[in-house]
């Protein structure tokens, strides 16, 4: 459903008196706009004349407060559809958060109130549903409070529905409050300094060096890393610039890109706290330059085929890797060196560690990680009693060989203080 945006920026408006109409009793409110056009709607049904009037007594009062109902015959689930059409898809930065966001309107919002009108929902159509998704999975009752709680919050703006019913609404109390993207890492899924050593030199040689470089040296993501390109790099200051990251654009389809291109879109980090310049260690640095050389070197020696477009990570023909390509080999690095077989994601954890090991300000690192503040890197990161506990003796050695120099650590850990909070008001 396509809501005409234009009705609820009325300038000035006027309420007719209570009139006889089709044998019972209503009234009519007429919206003025800036172009000096009208429009008229009709209040009726009342079935005593004081009851009319009262009904237009709290009508003019709404209008005073600005909170007029504008539009009174929109159902959930045409309001559901126009939210996320209109508004989610704008905001949410990665086509996983929209396809989330899809997943709990679709599956769960719309079959349990998608037939109620807007102006009908009320506290305890709110509080039945969260329990009973609550029993269907803690997880899914958490997702459709964000859900509820933002798209009701927009309701509101657009003069859909005049308060929030989802405002001050509970889970049940056996669902605990979960902090925002908190979690307990598992100390056994992280690596020892002796193992890191083992993974960097036995990467060496295989076309995943980089990406497992960029992981547990600089912290990246695996898409951030696949985005990775040399134009990004500060060569002088040894900077990398991280603001965008390869994936599926929203709302598009694969037959409307080139063949195997479709998961290689540029598109927007997760949250803006994402975008961030990093000091590039001196290993990392050096191996950049290295794998320059060879992309020079194939580009030269492949000018009918080769896509030039810069990327680190990339075939021999210049096109970026897609999101799995280290799975294979990595998997293989871990099995042939004895090495825990930990995810991906784990070398990202052993990195965050490394730091909060040697003391560095919580904040830089969190803005080193990309998050959006300090407690999610504490969190989800930081059991300082336990995480590689086996190696702290190591551990600066290692930070004094793949980092830059203490003056630009010290600068890291002042500068980043401020750490910017995301958009939590809609972001899961």
């Amino acid at each position: 459903m396509k809501f005409d945006l234009a009705l609820q920026e009325y300038v000035d408006w006027e309420v007719k008196n209570v009139m006889p109409i089709k044998g019972k009793f209503g009234y009519r409110v007429i919206l003025k706009y800036m172009d000096g056009s009208e429009r008229p709607q009709q209040k009726s049904g009342f079935e005593t004349e004081k009851e009319a009037n009262a009904a237009r007594d709290k009508t003019v009062g709404e209008l005073y407060a600005g909170k007029y109902i504008v539009y009174t015959n929109v159902r959930v689930k045409e309001f559901m559809v126009f939210w996320m059409e209109e508004d989610i898809q704008n905001r949410v930065e990665s086509s996983e958060t929209y396809a989330t966001y899809c997943n709990i309107v679709y599956n769960h919002v719309i079959p349990a109130l998608g037939s109620k009108k807007m102006v009908d929902v009320n506290r305890g159509d709110i509080q039945k549903f969260y329990n009973e998704k609550t029993e269907y999975s803690e997880s899914v009752a958490r997702l459709v409070k964000t859900v509820m709680n933002v798209s009701m919050g927009y309701a509101v703006d657009k003069k859909v529905i005049a308060e929030n019913p989802a405002i001050g609404i509970k889970l049940p109390k056996k669902v605990q409050k979960k902090q925002y993207h908190t979690r307990k890492i598992d100390t056994q899924k992280t690596l020892t300094m002796e193992q890191i050593l083992v993974l960097l030199e036995a990467s060496r040689n295989t076309p995943i060096h980089m990406q497992v470089l960029f992981n547990v040296l600089m912290g990246l993501k695996r898409r951030e890393i696949n985005a990775v390109k040399y134009s990004d790099i500060d060569y002088i200051n040894r900077t990398l610039r991280v603001r965008v990251q390869l994936g599926k654009k929203i709302r598009t389809k694969k037959e409307d890109f080139a063949p195997k291109t479709y998961t290689k879109q540029e598109v927007k980090l997760k949250t803006p706290s994402s975008e961030r310049d990093l000091p590039i260690p001196d290993y990392v640095f050096e191996a950049i330059l290295e794998q320059r050389k060879i992309y020079e070197k194939n580009r030269s020696r492949r000018t009918t085929v080769f896509d030039d477009r810069g990327y680190v990570c990339c075939s021999v023909t210049g096109k970026p890797r897609s999101k799995d390509f280290h799975w294979t080999h990595y998997k293989k690095l871990l099995e042939e060196n004895n090495l825990p077989d930990i995810r991906w994601h784990d070398l990202r954890s052993t990195f965050s560690t490394l730091l909060l090991k040697n003391d560095f300000n919580p904040k830089a690192i969190a803005k080193l990680m990309g998050h959006a503040k300090e407690l999610i890197t504490m969190d989800v990161y930081g059991d300082k009693r336990e995480i590689i506990a086996d190696c702290v003796d190591e551990l600066q050695p290692f930070i004094d060989e793949v980092m830059p120099n203490p003056d630009e650590d010290e600068m890291i850990a002042t500068e980043n203080l401020d750490v910017m909070i995301s958009a939590e008001d809609y972001l899961i």
